[in-house]
């Protein structure tokens, strides 16, 4: 499996961004994508997460109500919608396939480069 993020960018406190992240590979379909963030200094956490059958969604508290996570299974495409940006949400965002819905990096098994954002305030 490869994942290719891309996306990123810089964006004003309040604005908006949408990342992306092409997955390739036979097993794809069976995975969970995940959305993780590392802010410099910081510690790698869990942003969002969603099932490609299904369409369960899982998210982290700090962003909650503000970024929304979608497939598109005819294209293998995760996207991560991004509103009312805050500068805490500048990080290096990657994306990540995990065999569960799981909030814990080490259970995600493939992972794709990083893509930044940064935030201006």
């Amino acid at each position: 499996v490869q994942l290719q993020a891309s996306g990123g960018g810089l964006v004003q406190a309040g604005g908006s961004l949408r990342l992306s992240c092409a997955a390739s590979g036979r097993t794809v379909s069976r995975l969970v994508m995940g959305w993780f963030r590392q802010a410099p200094g910081k510690e790698r956490e869990f942003v969002a997460a969603i099932m490609w059958s299904g369409g369960i969604t899982n998210f982290a508290d700090s962003v909650k109500g503000r970024f929304t996570i979608s497939t598109d299974n005819a294209k293998n495409i995760v996207n991560l919608q991004m509103n009312s940006l805050k500068p805490e949400d500048t990080a290096v965002y990657y994306c990540a396939a995990s065999p569960r819905l799981t909030v814990k990096g080490d259970e995600y098994i493939y992972w794709g480069q990083g893509t930044l954002v940064t935030v201006s305030s």
